[in-house]
């Protein structure tokens, strides 16, 4: 749970070098975690996230992927675990590596079912892979990647009903929806 207490707090390292308010915010956190009455393990697993997301943000996702995979080494909270495999599976993703991405995702699912933007993401991939099917005549391949978007699409609008409106056009527009989608 270190993560949703002081994630608000993670400055990118590319800014906290300069800004005098982003190091203060830095330090700022480091205390929190070093109080808070939680493990060891789970204070280092939240500095290894935390030195990964901004490694990540930064656009080193080598380093990024190290600092997440000793995270997960270390922490319990299968929220945080979520939250950690979805950043890896978006760095998958970023990279072209689609199918350790859905595999990513999918683990991320398993600790931490309610998160949407797993679901949307793995939708991105079905529907890309739908796409290029189409583009090349294969049909009924075609079908079958969009029958995939749908259904997992069709799950993150119902976990987050009203965030993500271009897919709620997509799966009227395709005849995909359900019409209990939206409630």
């Amino acid at each position: 749970m270190v993560l949703k207490v002081v994630s608000c707090l993670i400055v990118p390292r590319s800014q906290n070098k300069d800004n005098f308010i982003d190091k203060a915010f830095t330090v700022m956190a480091e205390m929190i975690v070093k109080m808070m009455p939680i493990a060891a393990n789970e204070k280092q697993a939240y500095i290894y996230y935390r030195d990964g997301l901004a490694a990540q943000n930064d656009g080193d996702y080598s380093e990024a992927l190290e600092n997440y995979e000793e995270s997960l080494k270390l922490e319990e909270n299968s929220i945080d675990r979520g939250e950690t495999l979805k950043n890896m599976a978006i760095i998958y993703m970023s990279n072209g590596e689609e199918e350790l991405a859905l595999d990513t995702y999918r683990k991320a699912l398993l600790e931490n079912p309610k998160q949407p933007s797993c679901l949307k993401n793995m939708g991105l991939i079905y529907e890309k892979r739908g796409r290029l099917a189409q583009q090349e005549g294969r049909q009924d391949e075609s079908d079958s990647w969009f029958d995939q978007a749908a259904e997992v699409w069709t799950k993150a609008v119902r976990l987050y009903p009203g965030g993500y409106l271009d897919i709620e056009n997509w799966l009227k527009t395709t005849g995909r929806s359900n019409i209990d989608v939206y409630f």
